[in-house]
C-alpha cells in the first residue's frame, strides 16, 4: 500500500507544499537578519545595498563597530548582563528540577493546589508586580551583607544584580517548574524503585539517576532563562539607577532618543553584538534541544 504510485505521489505533494510554506515564513526572518549584518558594516543601506553619503554604493566602514574601544562601559554592562544570564539560568534550573522531581515523585498534602497555584502565578504579567517588589527589594536592602554587600551580584536588594536575580528567578520558575515536571513524569518508576531499594538516597536518585535523562529538558529551560536573563530590559531598567550596574538590554535603549537624530546602524551593531552570545550559547545545546521529544521520554515503560 506503502509503495502505490497515488500514496507516493500525494506524500511528495506533501512535502513539497510543506517546504514551500517553510520557506515563505522564513525567508522574511533571514532577509531581517541578512539587513542587520550588511547594516553593521555601513553607513547607511538603501535595502539590503550599503550606500555611501551621496546614495552610491559603498560606505562600508567600521565606525559603527567603535563602541567596543571607544565606549570602556560596554564591557561592563556586558558582564552585567552575563552575570544576569548564567545566575538565572542555574538558579531557574535548579530549583525547577528539585521542584519538579518533588511534585512528580512524592506524594504529599497540598500537591494540587500547588501546581495550580504556580500555573495561575504564571499569569501575571511582570508590569503588574512592580510597584510591590520594589517595595520588597527595598526592604531586603536594609539587611546587613545580603542586603547590598556580596560581592559581583551585590547582593539581593534594590538596585543590585542579585535583586534582579531574585525577581526574574520567582517569575521564571512557575513555567520551568512546570516544564520540569513533565520531563520526570515521562520517566519510568521502575529505574527509581530499583535504585532506592539498592540503598540510594532520594538526592542520589535525582542527580545520578534521573537528571541524566532529562538532559533536553535541562538544555531547553536553560537557553530559555539564559536568553530571558540576557535580553531583559524591564527589570533591570526598573530596579537598577545606576549606569554602571546597568544591562546591555538597558544600553541599548540609551542609543534611542526622542529628541536626537538615531544612528539605526550603530543600533543594529549592538543588537547584533548582543545576539553572539545566544548563538554560541544555541549552538552548544542544540544537540539535546533536537532531541527534546525522546529525552522526555527516556525510560519510560
Amino acid at each position: 500500500m506503502d509503495d502505490h504510485p497515488l500514496t507516493t505521489g500525494t506524500t511528495r505533494a506533501s512535502r513539497l507544499l510543506f517546504n514551500i510554506i517553510l520557506l515563505i515564513i522564513t525567508v522574511p526572518i533571514v532577509v531581517g537578519y541578512i539587513w542587520i549584518l550588511i547594516s553593521t558594516f555601513s553607513k547607511r543601506t538603501y535595502g539590503l545595498i550599503p550606500v555611501d553619503d551621496a546614495g552610491n554604493f559603498g560606505g562600508l566602514t567600521l565606525k559603527n563597530w567603535s563602541f567596543l574601544w571607544q565606549d570602556p562601559n560596554i564591557w561592563q554592562v556586558t558582564f552585567n548582563s552575563f552575570v544576569l544570564a548564567v545566575g538565572l539560568t542555574i538558579s531557574v534550573v535548579t530549583v525547577s528540577a528539585l521542584a519538579g522531581y518533588a511534585l512528580s515523585r512524592i506524594g504529599f498534602t497540598g500537591r494540587r493546589t500547588f501546581l495550580g497555584v504556580t500555573l495561575i502565578l504564571h499569569a501575571f504579567p511582570s508590569v503588574t508586580l512592580l510597584i510591590s517588589i520594589y517595595f520588597v527589594l527595598r526592604w531586603i536592602s536594609r539587611i546587613p551583607i545580603i542586603g547590598s554587600d556580596l560581592p559581583i551580584i551585590g547582593g539581593f536588594g534594590y538596585n543590585t544584580l542579585g535583586g534582579v536575580i531574585l525577581v526574574m528567578l520567582a517569575l521564571q520558575l512557575p513555567l520551568g517548574i512546570w516544564l520540569m515536571k513533565g520531563f520526570f513524569d515521562h520517566i519510568s518508576w521502575d529505574i527509581e524503585r530499583a535504585a532506592l531499594i539498592d540503598g540510594a538516597s532520594r538526592f542520589r536518585v535525582w542527580w545520578q539517576i534521573l537528571l541524566p535523562q532529562i538532559k533536553p529538558g535541562i538544555a531547553a529551560l536553560s537557553i530559555f532563562s539564559f536568553i530571558s536573563g540576557w535580553n531583559e530590559f524591564l527589570i533591570p531598567y526598573t530596579y537598577m539607577t545606576q549606569q554602571d550596574k546597568s544591562t546591555i538590554a538597558t544600553y541599548l535603549n540609551s542609543l534611542l532618543s526622542d529628541t536626537a537624530p538615531v544612528n539605526y546602524s550603530q543600533v543594529a551593531a549592538v543588537g547584533l553584538f548582543q545576539l553572539i552570545p545566544v548563538i554560541i550559547f544555541f549552538i552548544f545545546t542544540q544537540e539535546y534541544l533536537l532531541s527534546i521529544f525522546a529525552g522526555g521520554t527516556k525510560g519510560s515503560s
